[in-house]
């Protein structure tokens, strides 16, 4: 099996990247995630999680599952997660309602982070049909379907063009704080969105790449989750 992660999807017939898969494909380009830890039991899952620290995340890891928080009536992710018996529950639950539902799996521990120490951000691209690879960026979580304030560009962009976008937001103020809280590295954001343009630009493979949210931090960016899908292989 190749090492690179589109090359092993593609090898397996996989249409999308698991979750860790696409963190790692990202981290290779420079863009951090929380660490992590993927498991095949709920007995690996609290060893990772003890090893990791608490408070930790628990998600199902499947290509087949793209909508994790939808995906079991809620089974898919379990945050803020203290405690052995937690971590075993959860795992326990993603993976007798991933044999339920006939499908393979992993679980994915992960260190937990605090969302309100930031602002959730959606950095993402397309392949265009007629214009090719673009990029967007925007309030993450469910504002950007609720506010529909992105910023669009053709990939790949430079970071001065990347910051550009993050001033065309209407939302954009909130990234120098509001309420108290710090302002967030918009550098940082901008390199984020860079990232995702370049490997549209260089991996044809590539059909959609979604972080969503970025966490955008006061010293940094960290993908909290992605989303890769690929183009079908006779394209």
């Amino acid at each position: 099996m190749s090492g690179d992660p589109i090359e092993a999807a593609r090898e397996a017939g996989r249409g999308a990247l698991t979750e860790a898969d696409a963190k790692a494909l990202l981290a290779e380009h420079g863009l951090a995630s929380p660490e992590n830890e993927l498991v095949d039991s709920a007995e690996a899952a609290v060893e990772a999680a003890e090893s990791i620290g608490s408070p930790v995340v628990v998600k199902v890891a499947s290509p087949a599952v793209q909508h994790k928080s939808e995906w079991g009536d809620g089974a898919g992710v379990a945050v803020g997660l203290t405690d052995a018996d937690a971590v075993r529950d959860a795992a326990e639950t993603i993976l007798e309602t991933a044999a339920d539902q006939n499908i393979e799996t992993s679980v994915l521990v992960e260190a937990g982070v605090d969302i309100d120490a930031g602002l959730e951000v959606i950095v993402g691209g397309t392949r265009d049909p007629s214009f090719g690879p673009t990029v967007l960026v925007g309030l993450g979580g469910v504002a950007v379907e609720v506010l529909q304030d992105t910023s669009h560009r053709l990939a790949p962009i430079s970071t001065a063009e990347a910051l550009a976008m993050i001033d065309d937001l209407e939302s954009s103020p909130l990234f120098d704080g509001y309420r108290g809280s710090p302002a967030v590295d918009r550098e940082a954001v901008a390199e984020a969105i860079v990232t995702v343009g370049d490997l549209l630009a260089e991996r044809d493979e590539i059909a959609e790449l979604e972080v969503n949210p970025l966490l955008a931090q006061s010293d940094g960016a960290v993908a909290l989750d992605a989303l890769v899908t690929l183009e079908s292989a006779d394209e």
